[in-house]
C-alpha cells in the first residue's frame, strides 16, 4: 500500500491563496481590457483643462458629457495658419466646408483659427466634424457596419443636396477608404433633416444637432449668396451686352442714313435747288436728333454695364477674401 504523508494545513492554505490570487488577477486583467478606453481617457484628462475657447466650442455645438469628454481627450487646439500647416499638412484641398483635422488613435483635434466675422460658425462646425471622426473610430465593428449601412442608404436614396453630393463624390475618387467616415461627420453637421435612425444615433453626441447645422448654413450662405449674385450679374451683363450691340447696330444704320441725306442735301445745294434743299432739312435734322438720342441710350447702357461689372468685381473680391481666410497657404497669412 502507498505511504500517505500527513496533511500540511499551511501548504493547503497557500494553494488556495494562489488560486484566489490567480482568479483575481485574471478578473483585474479582464476588467482593465474591457475598460481600457475609459482608463485611457482618464489618463489623458488627468491633468488637462480645456481653454475657454475650446470649452465654449463644446457648449456651442451642444456636445453632451460623453462627447465632450472624447473631445477633450483629443486635447483640441485652435491654431494660426503656420501651426495648423505643421499639424494638418495638405488641408488646403479640403473638400468640405470645414478646416480642421483629427489624428487617428485619439491623437489630437486641430482647428484652423478663422477670424473673419463673416465666417462665424466655421470653428463650431469644424469642432463637431472632427469630434465625429474620433467617435467613429471608437465604434465597435458591428455598430460601425450598422451606421455605415444607414449612411450609404441615405446617400443613395434620399440625399438631394447637390453640394454635399459633389463633396462625397470627391471623397469617393480620392479617399474611398474614408468615405463612410466623412459621411458620418458631414451628414451630422451640414444636413438639417436626417432619417429617424440616424437622428437617434447622433443624439449620442449632441443634445441639439440643429445648432451645428445652423452654424454651417450661416457661413456657407456667405459664399452661396455671393455666388448667386455673380450668376445673376452674368445674366444681366449678357442682356445689357445684347442691348448695347443692338443699339450700336442701330447707330450704324442711322449714321449711314444721315450720311446719305447729307450728301443729297449738299447735291441739291450745289444745283441751286433751294426748295428741295429746304424740304429735306427737317428730315435730316430728325435723323440727327434720333442719332443723338440713340447715342445717349448707348452711353447709358454702357454705363450700366460698367457699373454691373464693378459690382460683380466687388463681390468677386469678397469671395476671394473669404477664400483667403480659409486658405492654409502661409503666404496669405498677412493678406
Amino acid at each position: 500500500m502507498p505511504i500517505r504523508k500527513p496533511l500540511n494545513s499551511q501548504g493547503k492554505l497557500l494553494d488556495i491563496v494562489g488560486v484566489v490570487f490567480s482568479a483575481v488577477l485574471v478578473l483585474v486583467v479582464g476588467l482593465v481590457f474591457l475598460n481600457r478606453q475609459a482608463i485611457y481617457d482618464y489618463a489623458q484628462l488627468l491633468n488637462y483643462t480645456p481653454s475657454a475657447e475650446i470649452a465654449e466650442l463644446a457648449t456651442q455645438t451642444t456636445m453632451n458629457d460623453r462627447s465632450r469628454r472624447v473631445f477633450y481627450v483629443n486635447q483640441p487646439v485652435v491654431q494660426d495658419k503656420a501651426d495648423f500647416n505643421v499639424d494638418c499638412p495638405n488641408r488646403g484641398d479640403e473638400k468640405t466646408i470645414v478646416l480642421g483635422c483629427y489624428k487617428g488613435g485619439q491623437n489630437g483635434i486641430f482647428l484652423l483659427d478663422v477670424n473673419d466675422e463673416r465666417l462665424d460658425g466655421i470653428k463650431q462646425v469644424t469642432a463637431a466634424h472632427e469630434l465625429l471622426h474620433a467617435e467613429y473610430e471608437r465604434l465597435s465593428g458591428d455598430e460601425r457596419r450598422r451606421i455605415d449601412a444607414l449612411l450609404t442608404d441615405y446617400f443613395d436614396t434620399v440625399l438631394q443636396d447637390k453640394r454635399i453630393i459633389e463633396t462625397i463624390d470627391g471623397y469617393r475618387k480620392t479617399e474611398p477608404f474614408e468615405l463612410k467616415n466623412e459621411m458620418h461627420s458631414i451628414f451630422a453637421t451640414e444636413i438639417a433633416v436626417l432619417p429617424a435612425e440616424l437622428e437617434a444615433y447622433y443624439t449620442r453626441y449632441f443634445t441639439d444637432r440643429s445648432k451645428i447645422v445652423g452654424y454651417a448654413t450661416q457661413y456657407q450662405e456667405e459664399f452661396t449668396s455671393r455666388q448667386t449674385i455673380i450668376a445673376k450679374t452674368g445674366i444681366t451683363l449678357e442682356r445689357l451686352k445684347q442691348q448695347i450691340d443692338t443699339a450700336e447696330a442701330n447707330l450704324t444704320v442711322l449714321q449711314a442714313s444721315i450720311s446719305e441725306r447729307q450728301q443729297a442735301l449738299e447735291a441739291q445745294q450745289r444745283r441751286g435747288d433751294i426748295e428741295g434743299y429746304n424740304a429735306g432739312v427737317p428730315a435730316y435734322n430728325a435723323l440727327i436728333d434720333e442719332f443723338n438720342r440713340s447715342a445717349r441710350d448707348v452711353q447709358s447702357l454702357v454705363a450700366q454695364y460698367n457699373q454691373v461689372v464693378a459690382d460683380r468685381n466687388a463681390v468677386a473680391s469678397e469671395i476671394a477674401e473669404l477664400s483667403s481666410a480659409l486658405s492654409t497657404d502661409a503666404e496669405q497669412i498677412d493678406q
